[in-house]
């Protein structure tokens, strides 16, 4: 089993900036590609991001592409989510997850593992 803890979450004003953590534990980090996902309130979970075990590969969906990076630090089995230019459209939980390959990198369903989630507001 992996465990994964997200971290980082918290209020901003639109146009700051949040960087959310994953840290991974129970398993060989470095083996699993990552994905960030997000629930607004009412709303479904979605697609953020995701990033190969490698950290050479990256896929956002299209409404944070030029805004939010992903990237991952396999020696600290921990992967990011840097989110600047927030807008209150960005509010909602945000989760990590691992699963063991890259193709359909946006299923939810594909993914093994997933954090607690971890809850960010943007005030406008």
């Amino acid at each position: 089993q992996m465990q994964l803890v997200e971290s980082g979450g918290g209020l901003v004003q639109a146009g700051g900036s949040l960087r959310l953590s994953c840290a991974a534990s129970g398993l060989t980090f470095s083996n699993y590609a990552m994905g960030w996902f997000r629930q607004a309130p009412g709303k479904e979970r979605e697609f953020v991001a995701a990033i190969t075990w490698s950290g050479f590969d990256t896929r956002y969906t299209d409404s944070v592409k030029g805004r939010f990076t992903i990237s991952r630090d396999n020696a600290k089995n921990t992967v990011y989510l840097q989110m600047n230019s927030l807008k209150p459209e960005d509010t909602a939980v945000y989760y990590c997850a691992a699963r063991h390959d890259f193709a359909n990198y946006y299923r939810q369903r594909e993914y093994n593992y997933w954090g607690q989630g971890t809850q960010v507001t943007v005030s406008s």
